[in-house]
């Protein structure tokens, strides 16, 4: 892919009381480039317990290329499904939003779900959300490829 169809990628993912930090980390690194930063930030729940959020935002090409090229990992079935959701996973404020399964990212592998979130703040001239909607199209057909 010549051409990132984004300004930048969020990546985030909660760490639960019952949950162990390292292991969520483990998997939201599965889509990051190698020691890549993540930011950490600690807070109470409701009932009081602890969640710890860990977050990651990619503004490079090399580096968001390299998310994009985990996200290709998909299995054709969900590459369909994505691309029949775009028009309710893109905003007006032309941003992708997809949930990703934070325990099969644990295994290395990559499939909707829960767990993980990715956000990506899309490139689009003029910005509206039709043509974010083209510019993502053109990139999962080029992942796809």
């Amino acid at each position: 892919m010549s051409g990132v169809p984004f300004h930048y990628v969020d990546l985030q993912a909660f760490c639960y009381a019952t949950e162990d930090e390292s292991r969520v980390e483990r998997a939201l690194r599965t889509f990051l480039p190698e020691e890549f930063g993540i930011d950490r930030i600690e807070n109470t729940g409701h009932a009081g317990d602890r969640i710890v959020v860990l977050s990651a935002r990619v503004e490079k090409a090399d580096a968001i290329r390299h998310v994009l090229a985990q996200l290709d990992r998909m299995v054709p079935e969900e590459w369909s499904q994505l691309g029949s959701e775009l028009d309710r996973r893109v905003t007006e404020n032309c941003e992708l939003y997809l949930y990703l399964d934070k325990q099969a990212a644990l295994d290395g592998d990559v499939t909707l779900g829960e767990g993980l979130s990715f956000r990506g703040k899309i490139e689009a001239y003029p910005a509206k959300k039709e043509s974010a909607i083209e510019n993502v199209t053109d990139a999962l057909d080029q992942l796809s490829e």
